[in-house]
This record gives structure tokens, C-alpha cells and sequence, in this order.
């Protein structure tokens, strides 16, 4: 015999209830005991679930971290690539793609340390594809905002899009980090400073007209060495 419509959706609907109860169980275990600390049998029977059911929706506890933050994430993702579209410049682009994502962060920094802690190399689990994704869709948002300004001559670069977008994600990877690790992470105070990076970043190290400076100092050092001949 078939399944019927209305049991199929009670199926759904209590993995749906058990899924957010894990989620919920290991926020509350990862923020009180931290991430070393708490077990996945302990966050198990806090979810009123067997360890077993627990591995169906994550394989350990770095899978858990990211159960617990892929949703807001993408929400957070959304949010920041909406708002790049307010504006023309690349750096104010950059910045309100980056607002949201310090919000975020500030208001849980013990948890924000352990995602952002966690998400190096992570590749594999039963969550992995969903935040590549998401990660995948920020950059591509960089992306499109660099190459609009490569286009439009706001910026130079030889480079390609993709690879401006990797600096700057990058760089903006790195700040985050820096920032959350201070003792009260204020989203204010780490935005101002990602804003200086990625001035420099857009901005450059070189001096104005370089090549030219360096064609005189050429001329100057060709002069001296025929005077030295003589």
C-alpha cells in the first residue's frame, strides 16, 4: 500500500521538528559548554532524540555548527547581496555586503568563534554542500560588483573579476576574523575597519603616476652613467 499525502506530511513535519530541536540543543550546548566540551550525546539526549537520528542530519559536531548557522546564513547572504544593490560605488557596495554579515556575528561571538573557527577546509558532511552554496553566492555577488566596476573604469585591474573577488573576500575573510576575536566585537568598529582595508585594497600601495616617476629616474640614472663614461 501507498503512502498517503497526509502521513507523508507528518513524516516531514517531525523530521522538521526533530531537525530544529538538534539545532537548537547544540546552540544551547556549544554556548554554555563550548564546542570542545559539549558531545553529540549530550546534545542528542538534550533533543530528546537517539544518537542514531542525530546522524541523519549531521555527521559530527562540525556538521552541527553548520546545521546550526547554514539557514541564517543564507538568509544573511540574501540580506547583504539585496543591499549592494543600493549603491554605485565599489567600496560602499563592498560595505553593505559586509554590514549585515557583522551584525550577524556581534550578536552571538561565542558561536561566531566556532563557526568562523570551523569553516576552514570544511568540505564534507551532511551539511558541506549547503554552505558552499551560500559561500558560492557571496563571492559570485563580489563578483558581479567588481566586474561592473572593472567595466566601468571605476577600478584597474589586469586581473579578472574572479580574482579581484577572491582578494576581497579574502581580505574581508581575514578582518572578520581579527575582529571577532577581540574581547566585546562591535560591529561599528569592525566595519570602520574593514572599510580602510578595502580602500587600501582598492586604492593600491604604489604612488600616483609611477610609471612615469620611474621613466625619469630612468632618464636621470642613463644621463649619469654617460657623464661617467666621459
Amino acid at each position: 500500500m501507498g503512502v498517503l499525502p497526509s502521513e507523508l506530511g507528518l513524516r516531514e513535519q517531525n523530521k522538521l521538528e526533530k531537525r530544529q530541536r538538534i539545532r537548537a540543543a547544540a546552540r544551547e550546548l556549544f554556548s554554555r559548554h563550548g564546542y570542545d566540551s559539549a558531545t553529540l550525546r549530550q546534545i542528542a539526549r538534550r533533543a530528546h532524540v537517539g544518537l542514531g537520528t542525530l546522524f541523519n542530519y549531521a555527521q559530527d559536531k562540525r556538521d552541527l555548527v553548520f546545521l546550526i548557522f547554514n539557514e541564517e546564513l543564507a538568509a544573511v547572504t540574501d540580506e547583504a547581496l539585496r543591499a549592494a544593490e543600493s549603491h554605485h560605488g565599489l567600496l560602499d557596495q563592498l560595505m553593505d555586503i559586509y554590514k549585515p554579515h557583522y551584525e550577524y556575528f556581534s550578536k552571538h561571538p561565542a558561536l561566531s568563534r566556532i563557526l568562523l573557527k570551523e569553516l576552514t577546509f570544511y568540505s564534507e558532511g551532511k551539511q558541506a554542500a549547503a554552505f558552499q552554496e551560500i559561500r558560492g553566492r557571496l563571492i559570485s555577488g563580489i563578483e558581479k560588483a567588481a566586474r561592473a566596476a572593472l567595466q566601468e573604469k571605476r577600478i584597474r585591474s589586469k586581473e579578472k573579476p574572479a580574482i579581484v573577488a577572491r582578494q576581497i573576500f579574502f581580505i574581508s575573510s581575514g578582518a572578520i576574523r581579527w575582529w571577532i576575536a577581540s574581547l566585546h566585537p562591535h560591529p561599528r568598529a569592525g566595519l570602520a575597519e574593514l572599510r580602510r582595508l578595502l580602500r587600501l585594497q582598492l586604492q593600491g600601495l604604489q604612488p600616483a603616476h609611477k610609471n612615469l616617476r620611474e621613466s625619469a629616474s630612468d632618464r636621470r640614472n642613463g644621463k649619469r652613467k654617460a657623464r661617467a663614461k666621459k
